[in-house]
């Protein structure tokens, strides 16, 4: 099979992807006013040219929440010209729509619909910029629904439950299932993961045939302790997730090591923040699916404003000018001008043979006057360039960072009850605080045999579990490995020992053996404490995962009890799925660390005390106790024809731990669990499916 008729066959979805195009940005600006415009109509068109199936967005259509007339004159013209037409849709709906369009006052998908003549399909979630609002709950997206242009879906009318059930789409054997969640404000979505509140409902026969792709809208990077949802959170069974809101472009798919799946950010199509995020060349994605097979193909878009960011320290001139230098604010103001230029010349060399181009830049120049320096006039400044660039009012940001203080302790002095204390109040892990400590400690206190990441997990076990030998152990087996391998390098002298003890510690960072050791450590000091007799710990810590925790400021909510055969039908054939809510199960002891820091009464040392010399006893072998998870499947006495959906019971807080303790060390032998993702495709023979399919072992 030749590699167009494999990228053109009747079993292969092609698919456009986009997000956060944030139509009507900037469209009262004498210069900007047409990008995002000119953008969507470049979207459009490369899907009609590629003959895609349908095209997915992941919210932010719209950048107001309410878009001006010529904003929805605009877009509706647009997606009438190009998702209008005779060309015939290649595959089917399976699902019961009226499930997944049922917010629509006509609930079934538009191609369907006898009084439109559809070609290309556009599916839509709603973002935190166009989400519905008023009395009635309506947004822009349902304006378009309404028209026949656009699907939208993914729409939650409960703030107490979610139940996502996907959009099942089949062409010839390809089996597609689209899940999407509209935005919703993060720390209540974090929420309700945590309290098992979300429920991702899965198609009960051949489960395993099915591709699962997952939009969301959401913040991605940790702006607080729940202000974003963590890859975690997503359930495993999932194959890719489109992730939109954040802005820099990131489409090149990313695995998650510990959920299996892949991560794509197509980012913005247009620039909203003058952030170096931003600057990032912005694309969309061509996906292709066949079987458990895909492949995202980048596609630049011609049609963005160049955007160049650079920062300045005047600092790190001294060659140049100092606070102390005569008229140093005109040295200054020249020297940025040098700059500017120097940005202007690199965009019209960048702009050469891109005709779509605009033709003014964004021009962004951060400016830290540090060290004594004043600012100077900015918009004096910005004079010189009003008519060379598209944001003549904002070219220059002065910034000052403040003088960090020299507050480095020794080890005598840190207040561990201190770091203890926020662990509770900053909802931080301590494995945090500990990477965050030697981080900053980095010069005065080295660490030379252990990793930060490795500690940061022994100091959990002492402070959650009170496992008091669990820093003592670690310690004592890191020094027996290094002093292997120092032994079989045959080194003599003392610093290609130092430089071999940093290399050796260096190739275990963020690897399955460093995750092994530190289990072998905690298993050494378990048995240690086993054997003493000490075992009077809460039982519930003692089964609590090695290496999950929960990053939440609120207490959780137990798990519920396992269900027994399963309730009602809903709509056609469909049941309560199985929807892991929160992938970090509830953190090991969060009144322990509170405990610990208040002193408690029965652990008798301190953590510096556990840093001490380590003991030099064997070491002692640990047991693993076997757990199982059941499915449990629902009876449907509905038609074959309608789709199904199975509802796997949730593992006991027991079970939870054992599974994830294996995890980290099988995620070698597992690297052929999940689907194939081929990106090292040359473009002229463009062969997406090359390889066998390697499905995942559930």
């Amino acid at each position: 099979m030749t590699s167009e008729n494999t990228m053109d066959d009747e079993d292969t979805f092609k698919i456009l992807i986009a997000t956060d195009i944030h139509l009507g940005y900037m469209e009262k600006d004498a210069v900007r006013a047409n990008d995002t415009f000119q953008t969507l109509d470049e979207i459009l068109k490369c899907a009609k040219t590629n003959q895609v199936d349908f095209i997915l967005l992941g919210g932010d259509l719209f950048h107001e929440n309410k878009p001006s007339r010529r904003c929805l004159h605009t877009c509706i013209s647009l997606l009438r010209q190009y998702c209008m037409g005779d060309s015939p849709i290649l595959f089917n709906i399976l699902s019961d729509q009226a499930v997944n369009f049922s917010n629509s006052k006509f609930p079934w998908v538009n191609y369907e619909d006898d009084n439109l003549n559809i070609s290309i399909p556009v599916f839509s979630v709603h973002g935190n910029h166009d989400d519905p609002t008023g009395a009635d709950g309506l947004c822009a997206l349902d304006l378009l629904s309404s028209a026949g242009l656009v699907n939208h879906f993914g729409r939650s009318q409960s703030v107490e439950r979610i139940e996502i059930s996907p959009v099942l789409l089949q062409k010839g054997s390809t089996k597609l299932a689209l899940y999407g969640i509209g935005s919703i404000p993060d720390e209540r979505l974090y929420r309700m993961f945590v309290n098992n509140q979300v429920t991702m409902l899965r198609p009960k026969e051949d489960q395993d045939k099915w591709f699962n792709l997952f939009t969301i809208h959401q913040n991605r990077s940790k702006h607080g302790a729940t202000n974003y949802i963590p890859e975690q959170f997503l359930d495993d069974f999932l194959d890719l997730v489109v992730w939109g809101h954040e802005h820099e472009c990131l489409i090149e798919p990313a695995r998650n090591e510990q959920q299996l799946f892949y991560v794509t950010q197509p980012g913005s199509s247009v620039v909203t923040s003058l952030s170096p995020g931003e600057a990032v060349k912005k694309h969309i994605g061509l996906l292709r699916v066949k079987g458990r097979k895909m492949n995202l193909q980048k596609i630049p878009l011609q049609t963005v404003r160049q955007f160049f960011i650079q920062d300045l320290e005047l600092a790190d001139h001294p060659d140049l000018f100092t606070p102390d230098t005569p008229q140093v604010a005109k040295r200054v103001e020249n020297f940025c001008c040098s700059k500017v230029e120097e940005m202007l010349e690199e965009a019209e060399r960048d702009r050469m043979g891109s005709p779509l181009t605009p033709e003014k830049p964004l021009i962004r120049l951060r400016v830290d006057y540090s060290g004594g320096f004043e600012a100077f006039n900015a918009n004096r400044f910005s004079q010189k360039f009003v008519d060379r660039v598209a944001n003549p009012k904002d070219i220059i940001h002065f910034l000052r960072h403040r003088e960090k203080k020299d507050n480095a302790k020794g080890d005598d002095q840190i207040d561990f009850k201190h770091v203890l204390a926020r662990t509770s109040v900053d909802g931080l892990r301590v494995e945090d605080l500990v990477k965050e400590y030697f981080q900053t400690a980095e010069r005065t206190v080295q660490l030379s045999l252990l990793t930060a990441q490795s500690m940061g997990k022994a100091v959990q076990e002492f402070v959650d579990k009170e496992e008091k030998d669990a820093i003592e152990e670690l310690v004592s087996y890191q020094l027996e490995k290094t002093q292997q391998h120092l032994k079989t390098r045959g080194l003599t002298s003392q610093e290609d020992m130092d430089s071999e003890i940093q290399r050796f510690r260096d190739s275990k960072k963020n690897t399955a053996e460093e995750d092994e050791e530190v289990r072998e450590a905690l298993s050494r000091a378990k048995a240690h404490r086993l054997e003493r007799g000490d075992n009077d710990r809460d039982p519930d810590l003692s089964d609590a995962p090695d290496d999950v925790t929960m990053d939440s400021d609120e207490d959780l909510a137990p798990p519920p009890p396992a269900r027994g055969r399963g309730r009602g039908t809903r709509g056609r054939g469909v049941g309560r799925g199985r929807g892991r809510a929160a992938a970090e199960p509830k953190p090991a002891g969060r009144g322990r660390s509170q405990k610990a820091a208040g002193g408690n009464p029965s652990q008798s040392r301190s953590i510096m005390e556990a840093f001490r010399a380590p003991s030099s006893r064997a070491a002692r072998a640990s047991t693993t106790a076997k757990s199982y998870t059941d499915d449990i499947e629902e009876d449907d006495d509905d038609d074959d024809d309608d789709v199904s959906f199975v509802n796997k019971a949730r593992p006991t807080q027991r079970e939870v731990s054992s599974v994830s303790s294996k995890r980290s060390t099988q995620s070698q032998s597992q690297s052929n669990r999940g689907v194939m993702f081929d990106d090292n495709v040359d473009e002229e023979e463009f062969d997406p499916f090359k390889g066998s399919s390697r499905r995942r072992q559930r």
